[in-house]
């Protein structure tokens, strides 16, 4: 009996061509498109979201195009209450909280595994670059890294569990991009060349803190800018409308620049210095997630990152009491903000990750 797999399709290139590559590898698919935010207002210009009508119609067309079923799921009530509520109240605790993490963990790892168990499938499937394979020595199931270096999106997906990664597929994770493209195009799927989804989906004009205060209610009051020693620099607008490393927009002149260092939320103040003071050579962690070792026995070396963008820095992971984990960097960081997720590689393994509470020089 061949296995059934239910495909995350976003409208894009990268989850079209999942969707067809399971089909031909024998598989039993459908398509399902997650409806999570009205994203009907106009984005501003360049800006390269998801969540749209037309977005919609790229995945049933080539749900169409492949003779397979389509579905589209309500997971806006879910969506907004674990990632749209969760990223206002981080943001009024002045933490930078990921919302597209928060949104695998909840929802497209979570509520759409639950949604394939109630409809028989076997797996779910969707286009993010990234491997799965189980670890022939102690069994356990590797997230790995992607052969596309580029494209690579383990960052995005440290939060898996052994049972999660036990019902999913990444059909693209042995792919370079090009290679999708061109599979894309000689099946005649009209997303072929669709630019890839970059923004964040509810906030389609880059406008965080306009959103936070008029879509979310979180109003702000003005504080102090202050330095490390309290001294007061001047006034700023509101927590929400800095983030840890800003430089630009700080409403304030001085004679040499200054950075965001912190935001203190129990205060209302934002602490500003010079660029020396953005490093960091050590953080914690909390709500750990494990993949390649059930926890850890002591302080082991990794490769880490602390943004999704940026090249692993070596560093000792040390566990601490609690579930949480300790990260000392080899070389100093520049703004580890609380809020965002730290990862931790080994070689090409995933080992764990979680969100950082708190960095210091």
């Amino acid at each position: 009996m061949r296995k059934k797999v239910l495909v995350g399709m976003s409208g894009g290139v990268d989850s079209s061509v999942a969707a067809c590559l399971l089909l031909e590898q024998g598989y039993e698919v459908c398509g399902a498109t997650l409806h999570l935010y009205d994203n009907t207002g106009p984005p501003r210009p360049g800006a390269r979201t998801c969540c749209s009508l037309a977005d919609v119609e790229d995945a049933r067309a080539v749900a169409y195009r492949l003779g397979i079923e389509h579905y589209v799921f309500n997971f806006g009530p879910e969506f907004r209450r674990c990632v749209i509520e969760r990223f206002a109240r981080g943001y009024a605790e002045g933490t930078t909280p990921n919302p597209c993490i928060d949104c695998n963990r909840a929802v497209k790892f979570g509520k759409m595994l639950e949604r394939a168990e109630l409809l028989g499938m076997d797996f779910i499937a969707t286009g993010h670059y990234a491997r799965v394979e189980r670890d022939p020595a102690g069994g356990r199931l590797l997230l790995k890294k992607a052969k596309d270096a580029a494209k690579d999106q383990t960052y995005v997906l440290y939060m898996l569990t052994q049972e999660q990664l036990a019902h999913t597929l990444f059909p693209l994770g042995g792919l370079m991009k090009p290679e999708v493209r061109r599979i894309a195009a000689e099946r005649g799927f009209g997303n072929a060349k669709k630019p890839d989804s970059e923004d964040i989906c509810f906030v389609p004009d880059g406008d965080y803190a306009a959103f936070l205060e008029k879509d979310m209610g979180l109003r702000q009051k003005p504080g102090n800018f202050v330095d490390r020693r309290g001294n007061v620099l001047g006034t700023h607008r509101g927590l929400i409308h800095y983030t840890i490393g800003q430089r630009k927009g700080l409403g304030v002149t001085f004679g040499e620049p200054r950075y965001v260092l912190a935001k203190n939320a129990a205060e209302n103040t934002v602490v500003l210095g010079g660029s020396e003071e953005l490093l960091c050579t050590r953080c914690t962690v909390g709500d750990v997630n494990w993949i390649s070792v059930p926890a850890l026995g002591g302080p082991v070396e990794a490769g880490v990152k602390v943004r999704y963008s940026q090249r692993e820095s070596p560093a000792v992971v040390a566990p601490l009491e609690g579930g949480g984990a300790e990260i000392r960097f080899r070389q100093p960081q520049r703004a580890v903000t609380p809020g965002q997720a730290a990862v931790f590689y080994q070689g090409e393994n995933v080992l764990g990750g979680g969100t950082i509470l708190a960095g210091n020089g």
